[in-house]
C-alpha cells in the first residue's frame, strides 16, 4: 500500500478549480430559473454565488492549514467529532455516485442523437467504462482529462460571453438582432416580473448547479504543493463565479426577453445563440454540454473515490478503500463508487419515476448540508489551528466569526424555505434528504458507541505508523 501520490500538476489544479464551478447544471438549470424569476435570476445567482464564495473561504482556511483527500469530512471529523466526519463524508459520496448516473444518462442522450445505432444504455455504459479506466490508470490521467474537458468549457463560455456582449451592444459583425439589448432586463414586466419572492425560488433552482466548487480542495492533497493550490483556488473563486455564472446569464437575459418560449424549449444558451442566427447553434451547445457532462462524470468519480479513500483511512469505511495501487490509485474505492453508479443508471432506465427519483431527491439537499457542516467546522477549527499551528493560517475567513455565523444562518434559511416549495419539489427534496441524513447519523452514532467513541484526527492516519483509523478498520468493515 503506497498511499496517494502527488500526480497532479499546477496546470491540472488550476483548470480543475476553474472548471469545478462550471457544472452541466449551469446549462440545464438556468432555463427553468430564468422562466421562474425573469432577469431577477441574476440576483439568485449572485446570492448563491456569495454563499459559495464564503463557504469556500472557510474551507480554504482549513484545507490550506491541513490539505487532505477527505477535505471538509476530515475537518469535520476533527472539529465536530467522528460522527460528523462519518456522516457528511458518506452523504457526499452518495451525492456524487447519484450524479454519476444522472450525468451518464444526460451524455448518453446526446450521443444517441448523433449515433442512434448505439442504444442510450449502451452509450451510458461506454462513457462510464472509459472514465472508470481513466481514473484507474493514475491521478495524472484524471488530471489530464479534466484539464482538457475544463479547458473546452472555459473557452466555450468565454467565447459565448464575448460574442453575446458584442451582439447586445450591436457591434457584432454580420449580426443584426432585433431582440438583443439591455432593455430586455426591464422591458417585459420589469426586472422582477414575478415579484421579490421569485429570487428565493430561483435560489432553489440554481443552488445545486454550484456543487463542485470544493473539488479543488480534495484534489490539492495529490498535488506537489497542496497549500499553494488551495490558496490559489480559494482566492480566485470570486472572479470565477462572477464571470462564468453571472456574466453568461447576464448575456442570455440581455440577448432575449426572459419570457421568450425558446428559452424553455431549446435551453437558455441554445436559444441565445439561435437568436443571433449562428448556424448549428444546437449542435455546438450539445457538444459543450457533452463536454461538461464528461467533465462532471470524470470529477464525480474522482471525488467519490477520494472521499471513500479518506473514510477508509479513518476507519469509517471498509479498510480496502484505503488501499492504493503502485501508482497511488485507490482502486477499490473507485470500483465501489462506479458499481453504485452503474446500479443507479440501471434504476434510471427501469424505475425512473420511483427508485431513481427517490435517489435524486434524497441526495438533492446534500450540497447545503455540506456547506452547513463546513461553517460549523470552521468555527471550531480556527481555534484549533490558532492554538496548535498559527503559522498555517495562510488563508483566513473574513470577519470571523460573525460572517461564518451569518453564512450558516442563510443556509438554514434556504433549507427552511425549501420546505415551503411544493411547485418545484423543494419540500420533497429536503424531506427525503433529511431522512437519508438521519439514517446515516444514526449509523454514525451507533458505530461510535460500538467502537468506544474514538475521536479521529484529520490527517493523522496517513502520517505513518499504526493509526487510530487502522485500529478501527476491522470494526468498520
Amino acid at each position: 500500500m503506497t498511499g496517494l501520490q502527488a500526480g497532479l500538476k499546477n496546470r491540472h489544479l488550476t483548470m480543475i478549480a476553474i472548471g469545478g464551478v462550471i457544472g452541466a447544471g449551469l446549462f440545464v438549470a438556468s432555463s427553468s430559473g430564468i422562466a421562474t424569476a425573469g432577469p431577477g435570476i441574476l440576483l439568485s445567482y449572485a446570492l448563491v454565488g456569495t454563499l459559495v464564495v464564503l463557504v469556500m473561504r472557510m474551507l480554504g482556511e482549513m484545507s490550506a492549514a491541513n490539505p487532505t483527500s477527505g477535505s471538509f469530512s476530515a475537518h469535520a471529523d476533527r472539529a465536530l467529532g467522528r460522527w460528523a466526519g462519518f456522516s457528511i463524508g458518506w452523504l457526499y459520496w452518495f451525492f456524487w455516485v447519484v450524479v454519476l448516473a444522472v450525468e451518464a444518462t444526460a451524455g448518453a442522450k446526446i450521443l444517441e442523437g448523433w449515433i442512434p445505432a448505439v442504444p442510450q444504455w449502451g452509450w451510458a455504459l461506454i462513457v462510464m467504462l472509459v472514465l472508470t479506466a481513466t481514473n484507474l490508470v493514475s491521478v495524472g490521467s484524471y488530471g489530464e482529462f479534466e484539464f482538457w474537458f475544463a479547458g473546452i468549457k472555459v473557452v466555450a463560455i468565454g467565447a459565448f460571453i464575448v460574442v453575446g456582449a458584442l451582439a447586445v451592444f450591436g457591434v457584432l459583425p454580420g449580426v443584426d438582432s432585433d431582440t438583443a439589448g439591455l432593455g430586455n432586463l426591464t422591458d417585459h414586466g420589469g426586472f422582477l416580473p414575478h415579484g421579490p419572492g421569485s429570487i428565493l425560488t430561483g435560489v432553489l433552482l440554481v443552488v445545486f448547479s454550484f456543487m463542485g466548487s470544493e473539488i479543488a480542495t480534495l484534489a490539492a492533497g495529490e498535488s506537489e504543493n497542496p497549500q499553494r493550490a488551495v490558496t490559489k483556488s480559494t482566492n480566485s473563486i470570486i472572479w470565477r463565479i462572477a464571470v462564468f455564472y453571472l456574466g453568461s446569464i447576464l448575456v442570455v437575459v440581455s440577448l432575449l426577453p426572459w419570457n421568450d418560449p425558446s428559452i424553455k424549449d431549446k435551453g437558455s444558451y441554445v436559444a441565445a445563440l439561435d437568436s443571433l442566427g449562428i448556424a448549428h447553434a444546437g449542435q455546438i451547445m450539445n457538444f459543450i454540454v457533452l463536454t461538461s457532462v464528461l467533465s462532471c462524470l470524470n470529477s464525480g468519480l474522482y471525488t467519490a473515490s477520494r472521499m471513500a479513500f479518506s473514510l477508509g483511512e479513518r476507519g469509517d469505511a471498509p479498510k480496502m478503500f484505503a488501499q492504493t495501487t503502485s501508482r497511488g490509485v485507490p482502486r477499490a474505492a473507485i470500483l465501489a463508487s462506479v458499481i453504485f453508479g452503474f446500479v443507479a443508471v440501471f434504476f434510471n432506465y427501469k424505475f425512473p419515476d420511483s427508485v431513481f427519483l427517490f435517489l435524486v431527491n434524497s441526495s438533492g439537499a446534500v450540497a447545503l448540508f455540506v456547506w452547513l457542516v463546513i461553517c460549523f467546522s470552521q468555527l471550531r477549527m480556527r481555534k484549533i489551528i490558532q492554538r496548535e499551528a498559527p503559522e498555517k493560517l495562510v488563508v483566513k475567513m473574513w470577519l470571523y466569526p460573525y460572517l461564518t455565523w451569518a453564512t450558516a444562518a442563510l443556509i438554514v434559511f434556504v433549507l427552511g424555505y425549501m420546505l415551503t416549495d411544493t411547485e418545484h419539489d423543494g419540500r420533497k427534496t429536503i424531506l427525503w434528504s433529511l431522512l437519508v441524513a438521519a439514517i446515516v447519523l444514526v449509523i454514525a452514532f451507533v458505530k461510535e458507541r460500538v467502537s468506544g467513541g474514538r475521536t479521529a484526527v484529520a490527517g493523522e492516519s496517513s502520517a505513518g505508523g499504526s493509526s487510530a483509523g487502522e485500529r478501527d478498520e476491522v470494526k468498520a468493515g
